[in-house]
C-alpha cells in the first residue's frame, strides 16, 4: 500500500493567540483537488502556507510521499509550486525577466517557453513591458503563466481567479482540471464557485473541520 502523496496530519495552527484550526488531518492521492473554504480569517491562507512549507504548524506535521515535508528541502521547490494570493511579481521587470527569475527557483526555462505561456494566458505582445504598466488581471496572468512551465505535480494556489476576467477564469478552471486528470495534486482557496472540476474534487470547510 502507497504512502498518499499529501497528508495533513492532526494540524494545529495559532496566530495572534487565536486558534485557526486543531487537530485538522487529510490525505491526498495524485489526481485530486482539494478546495478549501471558509469565513475570512478561518486560517485558510495558513493552512495553504503550512502545507507549502513556508510556515510550521503550531502541531502536527505535513508529509509529501510519507516523510515530513520539512525533511524534504531539496525536494521540495521540484515537487511544489506555490503561488500566493499577491501576484509575486516585481513590478519594475518586464513579464519575460519575472517568469525567466521565479522559474530559476525551481528549474530555469527557455525564453521560448515563457513566450509561449505568456501567449497562452492571452500576453502576447507584452512580453518585455514593465509589470508595474500592466492591470492587476494582467499581472495575474503572468503568475500564472508559472503554470504552464512548471512540471511540479503539487500546486498550492490561494485565490488564484483574483482580477480575472470571465476568459481567464474559464482557462484557467480547464487547466486546473486537466493537472489533475494527468495525475496532478491542488490545492486552492477560491471564493470563484469552480464550474470546472477534475472528477476527483474534494473541499474542506475550516470552519466547520476544526
Amino acid at each position: 500500500m502507497t504512502d498518499p502523496f499529501l497528508q495533513a496530519v492532526a494540524l494545529t495552527c495559532e496566530r495572534d493567540w487565536r486558534l485557526l484550526f486543531d487537530g485538522l488531518a487529510f490525505s491526498l492521492e495524485r489526481g485530486q483537488m482539494l478546495q478549501v473554504s471558509g469565513p475570512n480569517g478561518s486560517g485558510k491562507t495558513s493552512l495553504l502556507r503550512v502545507l507549502a512549507g513556508l510556515m510550521q504548524p503550531t502541531a502536527g506535521e505535513v508529509l509529501l510521499d510519507g516523510e515530513p515535508l520539512a525533511a524534504r528541502h531539496a525536494d521540495v521547490a521540484r515537487n511544489l509550486l506555490w503561488i500566493g494570493h499577491a501576484a509575486g511579481i516585481k513590478g519594475l521587470l518586464s513579464a519575460e525577466e519575472n517568469l525567466a527569475w521565479l522559474c530559476a527557483l525551481q528549474q530555469p526555462v527557455s525564453r521560448e517557453s515563457i513566450w509561449q505561456a505568456l501567449a497562452t494566458v492571452g500576453l502576447r505582445g507584452f512580453e518585455d513591458v514593465p509589470c508595474h504598466t500592466l492591470s492587476a488581471g494582467q499581472q495575474r496572468r503572468v503568475a500564472l503563466a508559472r503554470l504552464y512551465l512548471t512540471a511540479a505535480p503539487l500546486w498550492i494556489l490561494d485565490e488564484p481567479f483574483t482580477a480575472l476576467d470571465k476568459h481567464g477564469v474559464a482557462q484557467l478552471e480547464a487547466h486546473l482540471a486537466a493537472h489533475c486528470e494527468q495525475g496532478g495534486v491542488v490545492v486552492l482557496t477560491t471564493h470563484h464557485s469552480l464550474q470546472v472540476r477534475p472528477s476527483e474534487f474534494r473541499d474542506i470547510a475550516l470552519g466547520q473541520a476544526a
